[in-house]
């Protein structure tokens, strides 16, 4: 799997405010369809990739579902 594009300069500040708001003050849900094997090249910048990411998984509770999906592929 290859990424068409990923986050611009622009929406990586965006994510990068939001997560950094909210690190250990506030609950955030997250929801993707993208492996997380996939989200450093979905972010695109390694550097603020690697901070987001850190944040984001320091006390995650991860839930990955299986399963059947809409398009009938099992996943």
């Amino acid at each position: 799997m290859t990424l068409e594009s990923s986050l611009d300069a622009q929406s990586r500040a965006s994510l990068m405010e939001i997560i950094e708001d909210r690190h250990a003050k506030a609950s955030t849900l997250l929801t993707s369809q993208l492996p997380v094997n996939k989200w450093h090249e979905a972010i695109g910048e390694q550097t603020i990739a690697d901070a987001i990411l850190d944040r984001i998984v320091h006390d995650a509770h991860r839930l990955e579902l299986k399963g059947r999906i809409c398009g009938g592929k099992d996943n």
